[in-house]
């Protein structure tokens, strides 16, 4: 489904304008991480690209071939958010849950969420409810739902924002795992250690405007714009 072509894209809600005149072309392959400081609009441009909002102005085109069929794109992607939602049931169901849903058979939706409970290290917990895990258990089993479905692109806000660093290394290792599988990596964060371990390339946002998208290497030796630069050396404050 992929490359994502943004074009001319725009955002506003309350009378305020989020997202300005963005455009961007995210190709396959390359994790793409989108960095800026809090309050920037990191996390209401990946709901735009992810369909969850409409944007106010400019397209979102999927280029990706699929046969010449109309596909609906979300059914090839997924998303996983700071705060991940549990159902009340077991990290097991969970899993199937998602799979279910995509017209799996129940035996091979409980293959399937094992395999990736294993992965995760979370299947000594499968039957445990979701609730009552630790919030970085949450987390993998969230990134574990997500990877279920075989998603082409998994878009994540800020997936290590409220953890502990212990837990935020399992986190990154699982995302390299899931970046290693094929599936293409689009992720928020506003940690500048996290984008140069995980990032290969940097969407660098600052007031809603885009104002880099450049190899990871290239970012942080020879920044182009005053703002990347300056956040770089934690000059500008996050909001």
């Amino acid at each position: 489904m992929l490359p994502l072509e943004l074009q001319e894209l725009t955002f506003t809600a309350g009378g305020a304008q989020i997202i300005r005149g963005i455009s961007a072309r995210i190709e396959a392959g390359p994790r793409s991480v989108i960095l800026g400081p809090n309050g920037a609009g990191k996390s209401v441009l990946m709901r735009l690209c992810h369909g969850l909002l409409t944007p106010s102005s400019g397209r979102i085109v999927w280029h990706g071939a699929h046969g010449g069929k109309s596909v609906d794109m979300r059914r090839h992607q997924a998303m996983v958010f700071q705060r991940p939602v549990m159902l009340r049931r077991s990290a097991l169901a969970n899993v199937m849950y998602g799979l279910k849903l995509a017209g799996k058979s129940r035996s091979q939706a409980e293959l399937r969420a094992m395999d990736v409970l294993e992965v995760v290290g979370l299947a000594q917990h499968a039957q445990r409810p979701a609730r009552v895990l630790s919030g970085g258990e949450q987390q993998r089993l969230a990134l574990a739902r997500a990877w279920a479905l075989g998603p082409d692109v998994l878009f994540l806000d800020e997936p290590t924002a409220n953890l502990d660093p212990a837990s935020t290394q399992d986190i990154e290792h699982i995302i390299n795992a899931i970046h290693a599988s094929g599936t293409k990596i689009i992720m928020t964060t506003h940690n500048l250690g996290q984008a140069r371990r995980l990032g290969d390339e940097i969407l660098f946002i600052s007031n809603g405007r885009l104002m880099e998208h450049t190899p990871i290497d290239r970012f942080f030796k020879a920044p182009t714009s005053a703002e990347a630069a300056s956040f770089i050396k934690g000059e500008i404050p996050w909001q």
